[in-house]
């Protein structure tokens, strides 16, 4: 028997350090050639990391969370054969990094260093246990192994992935496991506490991966940007009027219409009008960029936290390509499917949680871009119109600005052209 020893791989743009995201693997497990042993994060993806060999993990060379350096040891395993490492040696033999997958998973921005060790984490359930609905301890902090389809099961019928036993490799929790506990004797439910029984539980949550580069990246906007915001209440009743309308005719050829396209045509006129507002700054060679093509990032809430996949060229699509596209782009984001380029290049953001907008919101600007745009939910209200009081579908939109870049009066302009678009949507078509 030998040892092969995993380098963490070069993934190419001069990247000197990864985070180490997750792994799918334990120590004593086996696992086979082509095996998805790891996730790792680049400061723009995340890439799976497979097995080159088959055989049985010997040791692991760091926790989710840790940052490790290209060509540190990811993992040592034990092969048929001499395999790649020596005893003594100090490094493997002729070791090869891994191919990483193709496809990434999702955008982010840099990580700092932190130091990688050799460690043994603590045995989880084997992957070729037999599967039960028995309920599974584990540690509060603990986060078992499962995809985003089973996590949002989960989240849907309000199970606790913790208490579940996972069938899968490496105790990944499948959706067999989630039907296997559903049906379980009411008894299942009694380990949680009551409703009005007294809590003394906490569970503390390792920010890591991506969760960790969107707390960077939101510190860094808010640290960095002078952020002002701007809130304006728009009348959109005869907007929805046309929206209906064009999906009766023509949605089942051409796709139904949400509220967004619209906003993005509205966006692209006023943005001619106001190019200081579709841009973005370089606040360290100190240069802004006024962009001709409107490329719109599309704030999207996934599994894993929030990602904006972009719709390009924003200007030169219909209402339906643009809808087909922001539909494409967001459920590539939402199913960790997205291109790295699908993930980069916006130069001004939409963001939007749709009937659960609330009010009012103050969204934080995208950087290196200098606008975003929110939207709230629609509601309807009694408005006075010619002297009579009338319902009336209202929205507001509470959007945020660079005020290093972006004058008050300009972004108040900018809003107001877009409110006058959608009012009068018939304009939205007049060139």
């Amino acid at each position: 028997m030998g040892t092969h020893v995993i380098k963490m791989p070069d993934i190419g743009e001069g990247i000197a350090q990864v985070e180490l995201v997750e792994w799918f693997v334990k120590v004593g497990d086996t696992v086979t050639e082509d095996q998805v042993v790891a996730d790792v994060m680049t400061d723009k993806a995340t890439v799976e990391i497979p097995s080159p060999v088959t055989g049985k993990v010997l040791a692991l060379g760091g926790q989710p969370g840790e940052v490790m350096a290209v060509g540190s040891e990811l993992i040592r395993i034990e092969v048929e054969g001499a395999g790649n490492y020596q005893e003594g040696a100090g490094k493997p033999a002729a070791a090869t990094p891994p191919a990483v997958a193709a496809a990434p998973k999702a955008s982010v921005p840099e990580a700092q260093p932190q130091p990688a060790v050799v460690s043994t984490p603590a045995a989880a359930p084997s992957g070729n246990a037999q599967r039960s609905p028995t309920i599974v301890p584990r540690e509060a902090n603990e986060r078992p192994l499962a995809s985003p389809a089973v996590r949002k099961r989960a989240l849907d019928a309000g199970i606790e992935l913790r208490y579940v036993h996972g069938s899968g490799p490496a105790g990944r929790i499948l959706h067999e496991d989630l039907d296997a506990f559903l049906v379980q004797p009411s008894t299942s439910s009694a380990s949680g506490p009551g409703g009005y029984a007294r809590r003394d539980d906490s569970e503390q949550v390792p920010v890591i991966g991506l969760r960790r580069k969107i707390a960077q990246r939101m510190q860094d906007a808010k640290r960095r940007v002078a952020h002002f915001s701007y809130v304006e209440e728009i009348d959109v009743t005869a907007l929805e009027e046309l929206r209906v309308h064009l999906n009766k005719k023509h949605g089942d050829s051409r796709g139904k219409l949400t509220l967004l396209p619209f906003l993005v045509r509205a966006m692209v006129i006023a943005a001619r009008e106001f190019p200081q507002i579709n841009a973005t700054y370089d606040d360290e060679a100190q240069l802004i960029t006024r962009h001709g093509a409107v490329h719109v990032g599309i704030a999207t809430q996934g599994d894993n936290g929030l990602m904006v996949p972009v719709l390009r060229h924003a200007e030169a699509g219909s209402l339906w390509s643009n809808a087909s596209e922001i539909a494409r782009v967001a459920n590539a984001a939402r199913n960790n499917k997205a291109s790295r380029e699908e993930l980069s290049g916006s130069t001004i953001t939409l963001t939007s949680l749709g009937a659960l907008g609330g009010i009012v919101s103050t969204p934080v600007v995208n950087t290196p871009e200098v606008a975003i745009v929110g939207v709230n939910r629609i509601v309807e209200r009694p408005m006075v119109v010619n002297g009579q009081i009338v319902v009336r579908k209202m929205m507001n939109l509470s959007s945020s600005f660079d005020h290093r870049v972006v004058d008050g009066m300009d972004a108040a302009l900018f809003i107001q052209a877009i409110r006058g678009l959608l009012e009068q949507p018939a304009s939205l078509f007049v060139e």
